[in-house]
């Protein structure tokens, strides 16, 4: 069953050719969805952010 609540992000391009180590990955997906405040990351996965729409 598919949760509804989940939601895909695509991630811009500049995202993955600015980060240089998953860490620095991670603050910048993280700065970039401060634009969706109503949703949470749990992943990423293939250029997206797999959210939870709180």
């Amino acid at each position: 069953m598919i949760n509804s609540n989940h939601t895909n992000v695509l991630l811009p391009a500049w995202i993955w050719e600015e980060a240089k180590d998953k860490e620095r990955l991670k603050k910048l997906v993280l700065e970039y969805m401060q634009r969706y405040p109503d949703y949470t990351v749990k992943k990423v996965k293939d250029r997206f952010a797999v959210c939870e729409r709180r």
